[in-house]
């Protein structure tokens, strides 16, 4: 039936079209975007997901930095355990040349001792990282590593270890006196004396090496989980550009082609009025 009140070919017509103009508009939104998932309203699941990741991902980036500030301040205690560990050897030395000889003048030997130990008590003044060091007290030091989601749980993983107390070998060192030795027997004492705190600053070495390539690893192993939850995220929600592309055309011709289809219907009634001529 023809009628001039109701268009039916119209009505279908422009129903196409503002269905065709939706789906251009969201596919425009992608396009600009790169996104197909760009809220909650696209889809609340991956949109979820996603947003989990994506925090997930930023903790670890933060973590990261911090591991590498802890990282620092560990690098540096243990080039000042090395340094320790030079001095430390050059008193054994100076004791050790106050056995050999007893001809030599243990006074000026001891001059040199307080020396050193004067420098190794600058050097452990002088380790430290932004203010922090690894090697004034026996303090157990905890570092983050990263944070894991047990049973919906959000926790953190670490590791602890001791700091080194060099000063308390910096006191023991500062005791030795060649000078006041009676005896070979005071001498060999004292030898046993450096030896024993050169044990513990090699023991500090060894701990701060091992300290600071774990950090490593997880500064590592870190980098690669960021890489994955950034991939994981852009599969839940990355726009797939090439077909995004094709389908912009496509809607872009079926616009062209509803908007006609509107036209046309639009003058279908204009047909009656030529019954009337």
């Amino acid at each position: 039936m023809a009628s001039i009140i109701t268009n039916n070919a119209s009505m279908t017509a422009l129903q196409t079209l503002k269905t065709v103009q939706s789906n251009l508009t969201e596919t425009q939104g992608r396009v600009s975007t790169g996104l197909k998932v760009q809220s909650a309203k696209d889809n609340a699941a991956y949109y979820s997901i996603a947003q989990t990741m994506r925090g997930d991902s930023a903790s670890f980036n933060a973590l990261s930095e911090n591991l590498s500030i802890t990282g620092a301040s560990v690098s540096v205690a243990r080039q000042g355990t090395e340094e320790l560990g030079k001095i430390a050897k050059q008193i054994m030395e100076k004791v050790s040349l106050a056995q050999a000889n007893e001809s030599v003048d243990r006074s000026l030997i001891q001059k040199d001792i307080a020396d050193l130990v004067s420098q190794f008590d600058s050097t452990i003044s002088q380790t430290s990282y932004f203010g922090q060091s690894m090697i004034d007290g026996t303090d157990t030091v905890t570092v983050v590593t990263g944070v894991t989601r047990e049973g919906g749980t959000f926790k953190t993983t670490n590791f602890t270890f001791d700091k080194f107390d060099a000063a308390a070998v910096s006191t023991a060192l500062g005791g030795i006196d060649v000078s006041a030795a009676a005896d070979a027997a005071a001498l060999d004492a004292l030898m046993t004396t450096v030896e024993g705190e050169m044990a513990k600053i090699t023991e500090a070495e060894a701990n701060f090496g091992m300290v600071e390539k774990r950090i490593d690893n997880h500064k590592n192993f870190n980098s690669k989980l960021v890489d994955k939850f950034d991939s994981g995220v852009g599969a839940l929600v990355d726009a797939d550009m090439n077909k995004e592309a094709a389908r912009l055309s496509a809607l872009q011709v079926q616009e062209q082609l509803a908007t006609q289809a509107l036209s046309i219907a639009n003058q279908a009634p204009q047909s009656i009025l030529s019954l009337f001529r």
